[in-house]
């Protein structure tokens, strides 16, 4: 029989888990820190504020919209554009990149001044 530390464990294990599995990669993380701090961008403006290439760009906001972290607009514009913003509820992941901003500026500082 489980104790309630071992249950305790196992959902802060499944909750870490369900989170990585919504922004894991090299890049989803990057794209809402763009867009959560930032507003909306067009397509193009994402590739090249990001560096990453349409075809991974492509990929990577179609999950993010499926995940309900993003919405995606297409313009009636010629030729036709299409903007992508973060949602209210990728909003609430907005500690949480930024705390990993602050965590990765300071890191890369330890690591310099070694």
């Amino acid at each position: 029989m489980k104790d309630k530390s071992d249950a305790t464990c196992e959902k802060v294990h499944f909750a870490i888990q369900d989170t990585l599995y919504v922004v894991n990669g090299k890049w989803k993380l990057l794209i809402l820190s763009i867009l959560v701090n930032n507003g909306m961008k067009r397509f193009g403006e994402l590739s090249r504020e990001s560096g990453i290439s349409p075809r991974i760009l492509s990929k990577e906001l179609h999950e993010l919209e499926l995940n309900k972290l993003i919405t995606r607009t297409v313009c009636n514009t010629k030729p036709v554009t299409v903007e992508y913003s973060s949602t209210a509820y990728a909003e609430t992941l907005k500690e949480v990149i930024d705390a990993m901003i602050r965590w990765g500026q300071n890191h890369r500082k330890k690591i310099i001044e070694q």
